[in-house]
């Protein structure tokens, strides 16, 4: 009996070839990019850098801006086998120094603005390989691999594979190494594009950054697996969001993008009479502009929450009472409560720490234990988050 192939990437090809033709992302600028070109240039990149010796389980570093080539690069590293390690692109040498020493990659791919400081970097940390990758889609790794076929096998990944490597905020001690798996990051997209309705006809307003959870596993992944589309922002801008917003249906953002929005007087009824949904996470949304926004737009905002380590647990529904200043239920397989600092369960109504039930295999727990990385979902266990009220 043949092994299934539980490579992520896998599951979007699916997606990819029954919509081959569709534009998949359109950016601000008006460039388009279809499914076929995404299947095609991940491919493009996933054999040149099996070529240049990164072999399935090494991690990549990135640190570059957000641009359709940075996406082709996170594609070609899920079909390669290869663990993408997205760094923020704010991070200075002393941090990159620390992940770079913990995370031990065999490549770094940065802009062509931070090459000397990178190169000093991969010296002190042993790194043998340098590209570069920028805003416009220039730099090595793209100018190298021209050249190279745009076909490549996806590798064959079990479900405990680590296909993305991510970091905790510090807040605790050192920053520590999140291992997220090829079925961590498929379930809980599975999961979402169910529970927040999406179809093939839908159109995201993708202005997130791509080096965290947010933007990179939530709003890809509804949109990979439901064959959608996007508006491709390289960040925010709310005059740009108000020109975009009319073609699209999704807009995934943060607190601080809604408030921008309100503050224009541009920003009217009109402009989202296309929309059917609105989601907000990463940071808490205040009552007052779930309010503000609903009266100016009829639209009440999602909230949902999660967490780089477990990726989404809770979301308001789609059909039903959204809470202003709350987060929701859980979402499917996922199971929380409140507790005390003891660990011991609290009523209705009282302030605790928020516990989450996930799962996580046996596999994986060994290969976190051996770096010290944090444990992320898949063994039944619970994970104390925060203080929440």
């Amino acid at each position: 009996m043949a092994q299934i192939n539980s490579n992520l990437y896998a599951s979007f090809q699916q997606v990819f070839l029954r919509f081959a033709d569709k534009v998949a992302l359109t950016t601000t600028s008006g460039v388009e990019h279809t499914y076929s070109s995404l299947d095609n240039e991940s491919a493009r990149l996933a054999r040149y850098l099996s070529e240049q010796g990164i072999q399935p389980g090494d991690r990549v570093s990135v640190q570059v801006e957000k641009s359709p080539e940075a996406l082709w690069l996170y594609l070609a590293c899920l079909r390669g086998g290869f663990v993408f390690h997205p760094l923020n692109t704010g991070y200075k040498e002393n941090e990159l120094e620390y992940y770079f020493s913990d995370a031990e990659p065999s490549v770094i791919i940065c802009d062509v603005s931070a090459d000397q400081l990178m190169r000093k970097l991969a010296e002190k940390t042993n790194i043998a390989k340098l590209f570069t990758l920028n805003a416009d889609g220039s730099g090595s790794l793209i100018e190298d691999s021209r050249a190279t076929a745009d076909d490549f096998e996806i590798v064959s990944r079990g479900q405990d594979d680590m296909a993305t490597l991510l970091y905790s905020s510090g807040t605790t001690g050192v920053p520590k190494g999140i291992m997220l798996t090829h079925n961590n990051l498929l379930e809980n997209a599975q999961s979402l594009v169910e529970y927040w309705g999406f179809t093939d006809e839908d159109v995201l307003f993708h202005a997130l950054p791509i080096f965290h959870v947010h933007g990179l596993f939530v709003a890809l992944g509804c949109v990979f697996l439901s064959g959608a589309s996007m508006r491709w922002a390289s960040g925010f801008d709310a005059s740009q969001a108000i020109e975009h917003l009319p073609q699209c249906t999704v807009m995934m953002g943060v607190p601080t993008y809604y408030t921008r929005l309100l503050a224009s007087e541009a920003f009217t009824d009109t402009v989202t009479s296309n929309m059917r949904l609105f989601i907000s996470g990463s940071a808490p949304l205040l009552e007052e502009t779930f309010f503000h926004f609903e009266q100016r737009t009829g639209h009440r905002i999602l909230e949902r929450y999660g967490m780089t380590e477990t990726n989404m647990n809770t979301s308001n529904p789609l059909n039903g009472e959204r809470k202003p200043g709350t987060v929701g239920l859980p979402l499917p397989g996922v199971e929380v409560r409140i507790v005390d600092d003891a660990g011991k369960l609290l009523p209705t109504g009282q302030i605790g720490n928020l516990q989450v039930r996930v799962k996580m295999c046996s596999k994986a727990i060994g290969r976190c234990r051996k770096k010290q990385w944090k444990i992320s979902p898949m063994i039944n266990i619970l994970i104390p988050v925060t203080k929440v009220g």
